[in-house]
């Protein structure tokens, strides 16, 4: 939704479906699709050189505690997707192709980006780590945080002006709530919202990205 708001033409790709996804959407494995894309080939609804940018959000499960609790059953991409569109960009097709991966604390993406919630008046705190690929972007400062995330903590209840979304139990707030949170209103699915990124960090990202492009091609031209 960030992409959007910017001012991209958004096309989703995800392996398992998703209902309320609310822009062009391909149920298809990425992981494929990124290998055939560096390959040259093509999809009856992509050519190799139609996108513009790409941006990845390789499942963050792995590189957080759930690994401990959950053992090795979550995977591991980053550094797989990293190696996809590298070749990607090094063919004729690709090249200059820019790219963002998002992830989590944890994982090995590069932190070109750290964003939070509370630098953009969000009721999350929510880090997020963004490698850049191609390309460069400005840091915005990190804002203080205001106070305690909002649940309860071994026994404990703690008020705060920021919500846990994810998960159920622990004092978490509503589906309303963590839909104001995060800045989310085309679903109302729980499990959604928890895997989203606040469409206020790709904004901000793609509007860099959006000057870049036009600057790249102006050069080009």
């Amino acid at each position: 939704m960030g992409y959007h708001r910017a001012g991209f033409d958004v096309v989703g790709v995800d392996i398992a479906p998703q209902p309320n996804y609310p822009f062009e959407f391909h149920q298809l494995d990425a992981l494929a699709v990124l290998d055939r894309m560096a390959a040259g080939g093509t999809f009856d609804w992509l050519g190799p050189t139609l996108f513009a940018a790409v941006h990845l959000s390789p499942p963050c499960q792995g590189y957080t505690a759930l690994k401990a609790v959950h053992g090795n059953e979550w995977p591991m991409l980053v550094d797989e997707v990293r190696k996809l569109m590298e070749l990607w960009r090094s063919q004729p097709w690709g090249e200059g192709l820019p790219y963002v991966i998002e992830n989590v604390q944890g994982s090995p993406v590069r932190r070109d980006l750290v964003l939070c919630g509370e630098m953009f008046g969000l009721g999350v705190i929510r880090h997020r780590y963004f490698e850049l690929g191609g390309w460069l972007a400005t840091q915005p400062g990190h804002v203080p945080h205001r106070g305690r995330v909002r649940g309860w903590r071994h026994g404990t209840y703690y008020s705060g002006p920021y919500l846990a979304v994810h998960g159920d139990g622990g004092g978490k707030g509503s589906v309303a709530e963590w839909q104001v949170a995060m800045g989310i209103d085309w679903t109302d699915d729980r499990h959604e919202i928890a895997e989203s990124i606040p469409p206020a960090y790709t904004e901000h990202i793609g509007a860099q990205l959006i000057d870049h492009l036009r600057m790249t091609k102006a050069v080009a031209s």
